[in-house]
């Protein structure tokens, strides 16, 4: 009888373990909002992945996406270079979801687990935020691509009576599903016309400030008290939106949006930034069931840049029948890394922002590899036929853009990342939140003028360091530097510097690595009492 006793206290003990240890909503509801809602959520794209009942509906979709590495959509290489802001998702936390969706997708078994399930994120249909400067808006423009792409150009007055200086802006399409692409740029004399033809290919306007494109994020210049980055607009200027509706598109309306966020009026010392395509190629075919690989170089002939630039972000960008992409600088002996795309994707595009300046030499020049697959082992290819170079979406074309400045010694060490994650301008949900080995970090309080107290769960035995830094990156003060086992860490900082010295009140920022990962946000000391 005693045997039989523990035999059912074992049995009972362990069921009792595996009911603890299940997987339920609240354990895999961060990793859908921190990796997937961004872009999957009510009023964006299909499916909405930022509360269970729609989840639950799509768990076969989510599976498939997850298991072939579908989802989510971050089409640049990490083993090559590193951006801001990464759409990626850890080994662990695909493993947790698959799981839970193995285990029948369980929301809970009491009001105590829906209790503890975060609530969902809310997104506005803008990405920044704050108030815009300026608004530019399409006049209403209904598509008339049939069985054509359609190029229009709408010239926008922005009526500014005075130089300004551009720090942010974001392009919102009223209709997504019909904008292959925008070109935006500036026309300074304000003389252009807006061009309906539908065959308006040329991007009228003096020079480029970025474009849109699926996948697209907003464009932020990275600025603090003593270091800004900006395009300027002269008064009476235009903008110039050449839009690019596919085939297909006809009978379908467009009024897309331009939201500009300018520096205050006055604002001095900022830096000049570029947004140029140096990298082009108009001159060649891929034949049908034939792949074909081509190396194209900016400056063309035996010329090299001819002076140091600092690279901000690059712009990837083929049709396709593109299968790849490989961008980087050499001199002929040494090669600096600048983006890899191996499984080139239309769908998914964008700049991609560097963490720092990527310093490229005098000396150097660009290079942009493009693979085309134009057999029906592409997915995007059912039926090859010879692809000519050009400007319609069944063309082919290597355009590759970067956003630049000319270099100043240091650049490379600014902190692009931190520069922006306390932006004002950047939503909460488009910087951090949960991450691969650490949960529940903890802020508080945030302003403070005494102390301040930085919380987080760990998920696993591992290196931690937690510091303070200035808003340029500059480490000031170090709260720890160790191997922690899992659980919850606890540490304060009151405000002193490495010296042991008060520093000034102001904007600094935490930064926590955990293993491989790193959080931070902006922190604010207010002057003491």
């Amino acid at each position: 009888m005693m045997k039989k006793l523990h035999v059912i206290v074992i049995l009972f003990l362990a069921l009792g373990y595996s009911l603890q240890a299940q997987v339920i909503y609240k354990d895999v509801a961060p990793i859908f909002y921190n990796r997937c809602s961004s872009c999957h959520h009510s009023g964006s794209q299909s499916p909405a992945l930022n509360y269970y009942s729609s989840i639950s509906g799509y768990l076969g979709l989510i599976q498939n996406d997850l298991t072939t590495g579908k989802m989510p959509p971050w089409p640049e290489d990490t083993t090559y270079v590193r951006f801001n802001h990464e759409r990626i998702i850890t080994l662990s936390e695909k493993t947790k979801i698959l799981n839970w969706i193995s285990a029948g997708a369980p929301y809970g078994t009491n009001l105590a687990d829906t209790a503890l399930a975060p609530p969902a994120p809310y997104y506005p249909n803008t990405k920044l935020n704050g108030t815009p400067d300026l608004i530019l808006t399409i006049p209403s423009y209904t598509s008339t691509a049939t069985t054509s792409d359609k190029y229009i150009c709408f010239s926008l007055p922005t009526g500014l009576t005075q130089n300004r200086i551009l720090k942010a802006y974001e392009i919102i399409p009223n209709n997504p599903s019909i904008i292959h692409h925008a070109v935006i740029n500036v026309d300074t004399m304000g003389t252009t016309t807006s061009d309906l033809s539908g065959s308006c290919y040329t991007e009228p306007g003096d020079f480029n400030i970025g474009d849109y494109a699926p996948g697209t994020a907003p464009i932020v210049f990275p600025s603090s008290a003593t270091l800004k980055f900006g395009v300027s607009i002269k008064a009476g200027s235009k903008f110039v939106a050449q839009m690019h509706y596919p085939a297909g598109s006809a009978g379908q309306v467009d009024n897309t949006q331009i939201r500009l966020f300018f520096y205050p009026v006055g604002t001095t010392n900022v830096r000049e930034m570029y947004s140029t395509v140096p990298i082009q190629n108009w001159n060649f075919f891929i034949a049908a069931n034939t792949t074909k690989t081509i190396t194209t170089a900016y400056p063309t002939g035996t010329a090299t840049l001819p002076l140091d630039i600092s690279a901000y972000s690059i712009f990837p960008h083929s049709h396709k029948i593109c299968s790849s992409i490989l961008n980087y600088a050499s001199n002929g002996t040494t090669t600096i890394p600048m983006s890899r795309i191996n499984k080139w994707d239309f769908n998914w595009q964008g700049f991609y922002t560097y963490p720092n300046f990527l310093k490229i030499p005098a000396g150097y020049k660009l290079y942009g590899t493009h693979v085309f697959d134009n057999t029906t082992n592409n997915p995007n290819n059912p039926t090859p036929a010879t692809v000519l170079v050009g400007t319609s979406t069944t063309n082919e074309m290597i355009f590759d853009g970067l956003m630049w400045t000319y270099y100043y010694p240091g650049d490379e060490t600014i902190d692009i990342a931190g520069m922006l994650n306390a932006d004002p301008l950047l939503l909460p949900t488009d910087i951090n939140s949960y991450q691969s080995t650490v949960e529940g970090i903890s802020i508080y309080p945030n302003p403070f003028s005494d102390k301040i107290t930085v919380s987080y769960d760990l998920l696993a035995t591992q290196y931690t360091k937690l510091s303070i830094t200035n808003i340029m990156g500059q480490e000031i003060a170090l709260l720890n530097s160790s191997i922690e086992g899992a659980g919850k860490h606890s540490y304060e900082w009151d405000g002193k510097n490495a010296n042991g010295s008060y520093v000034a009140a102001g904007v600094y920022m935490y930064k926590l690595q955990t293993g491989s990962s790193t959080h931070s946000g902006k922190i604010i000391l207010k002057p003491k009492n």
